[in-house]
């Protein structure tokens, strides 16, 4: 998909031994390690997203600024309502075959 070996040990990296711990009006607890694959609300996520948005994202690239890609969102800007039919159609079927992979 475009996502290069380096970005996925480096996160890969982030998530071996992890520990967390919780912290309530009475103190901090106890440190204990995280055994889950992704850590909810980790700082890691969105740029997780952001990874994985821009490899797919390269599939349908045409050419700026006829794409868009900003944060979670992806503006495509087309000529006509037909022309954005068919772009959206084309890249819908690509990334079908893309996950059927």
């Amino acid at each position: 998909m475009g996502v290069e070996e380096w970005q996925v040990l480096a996160v890969i990296s982030m998530y071996i031994a992890a520990k967390t711990v919780v912290r309530t009006v009475y103190g901090n607890r106890k440190c204990f390690e995280v055994n889950v694959d992704m850590h909810q609300g980790s700082a890691l996520s969105p740029l997780l997203f952001v990874i994985v948005i821009e490899a797919i994202s390269r599939e349908f690239r045409v050419a700026l600024p006829w794409e868009l890609l900003y944060a979670d969102d992806l503006v495509v800007i087309t000529e006509t309502e037909d022309d954005l039919i068919k772009r959206l159609t084309h890249t819908h079927n690509r990334f079908t075959a893309l996950l059927e992979r």
